[in-house]
């Protein structure tokens, strides 16, 4: 009996914690609200052009704060979720419709952002434009969670600043704007890498969509005619069939290369770690197959063909047993590049530099703290002097100040006030005492010792 009213209370504790249908709003207003954001005419088509800008400015000059800006202002989350929204209720219309406008906002986007490519004096890729070139498994799972905050936010009361905080996260809009600066450069890899990431967080976040909807139990269209119905369930099936199986492929291609990486770098740091010798350059070239390849560049004391060997055949251990290991040393190779050096050069500047400030911080703190407990003693001896006259009169001088006391036998430190005064008169046993508690109580010490002079 107990065990089962246990049960029950566990039950409805994240029932009604967890529940989210509980704040959910009317479906209608949900789906009419979704569906006003996915059509790209008008206003919504030239805000997006003005926000392809934008984040293109951002690439340009690699400026975080603009792009973020952009993704604010961008509304290509419309689309998306329509499409996903349209899965999830079976709305065939409204999947067709998202899917048209989905396709009208990345053409504008890629062909805006080229344009502005083209006539921009910056040609150079910056680092926030090469961050959009090289999806990761990171982007798939922010992309997926970042599309179900989104859903489960604009299908309830309480909506907030989810949306966009969803924008922002989820990232649209650069990759578009870095796939118009692989266009306009020339540079195909860069726009296959960026669109790859735009394609990947778009599917994703229409997968989160369709998820949440099936989960709040939104009503599914109904049809009058059931053979129209039956067809259009099937040719819902087949573009959700269609759309998850590149995004899955691709999906699992980025895990496996992200795990691939991860062990050869823990490989590189663990197994070509030698003493007087420091690795300058790695590249990591993975394929999927039998092709893939470690290169790595030495500098220093030469390490001898026998211990490269050695590491050689530990990387199996590490699952790397079908990869070419590539070790270059000494500078008279071509593998050498100047770049790698200079970037390794300021890394190690910026680094000792930071080191050095952070020692310089912490000294500077610990000094003005006994700087300040020094000035406090001496505001604190100006202070009670007036009173010292009235309560001790035979009280000629007063020194306090902060000492470290040490016990010979044990060597151990103890930190105590030292109060000396000279008095005219030489105080008694009980009069040292009573001056020693008053003392203590106007300086707030713990141990101090009195010395009269």
């Amino acid at each position: 009996m107990e065990k089962g009213l246990l049960h029950k209370q566990i039950r409805d504790f994240f029932v009604r914690n967890f529940d989210v249908r509980q704040e959910k709003e009317d479906e209608l207003e949900t789906i009419e609200s979704i569906r006003k954001g996915i059509e790209f005419k008008g206003t919504n088509l030239w805000v997006l052009i003005f926000a392809t800008f934008v984040a293109s400015l951002g690439l340009n000059t690699n400026s975080t704060a603009v792009i973020i800006g952009a993704m604010l202002i961008s509304p290509l989350m419309g689309p998306i979720m329509g499409f996903g929204l349209g899965l999830g209720i079976s709305d065939f219309d409204l999947i067709k419709r998202s899917f048209r406008n989905f396709a009208t906002a990345t053409v504008f986007s890629v062909i805006t952002s080229t344009l502005f490519f083209l006539i921009s004096p910056i040609s150079e890729a910056q680092s926030e434009l090469l961050a959009r070139t090289q999806p990761t498994v990171y982007d798939v799972l922010i992309a997926f969670f970042g599309g179900l905050a989104g859903i489960v936010a604009s299908s309830t009361k309480s909506k907030g600043n989810v949306i966009p905080g969803v924008a922002i996260a989820t990232a649209l809009m650069p990759p578009l704007c870095t796939a118009g600066y692989g266009l306009a450069t020339g540079n195909l890899v860069y726009f296959l890498g960026a669109f790859y990431l735009y394609f990947i967080n778009s599917v994703f976040i229409s997968l989160a969509t369709f998820a949440g909807v099936r989960v709040m139990h939104f009503q599914r269209k109904e049809f009058v005619d059931k053979k129209r119905e039956k067809k259009v369930r099937q040719y819902i099936i087949l573009i959700a069939v269609l759309t998850m199986c590149p995004a899955v492929y691709l999906t699992v291609g980025i895990i496996q290369s992200t795990f691939y990486e991860s062990a050869a770098n823990r490989f590189v740091a663990e197994q070509l770690s030698f003493e007087n010798t420091q690795v300058l350059d790695k590249k990591i070239h993975y394929h999927g197959n039998k092709d893939n390849e470690i290169r790595v560049v030495l500098i220093g004391q030469e390490v001898p063909e026998a211990s490269i060997a050695i590491a050689r055949n530990k990387m199996k251990d590490y699952k790397l047993g079908e990869t070419k290991l590539i070790v270059l040393q000494g500078m008279n190779n071509e593998a050498v590049d100047i770049s790698s050096i200079r970037a390794m050069v300021m890394e190690d500047f910026y680094k000792n530099s930071e080191e050095r400030l952070v020692e310089q911080t912490k000294k500077i703190t610990v000094l003005e703290q006994s700087l300040a407990r020094y000035k406090s003693f001496d505001e604190l001896g100006k202070t009670i002097v007036p009173e010292l006259k009235v309560l001790y009169p035979s009280v000629k001088t007063v020194s306090i100040s902060h000492a470290i006391e040490l016990t010979v036998d044990s060597v151990r430190t103890d930190t105590i006030t030292l109060a000396v005064l000279k008095f005219g008169k030489h105080p008694d046993a009980h009069e040292k005492q009573k001056i020693t508690e008053w003392l203590k109580a106007r300086t707030g010490a713990k141990k101090l010792r009195l010395i009269a002079e």
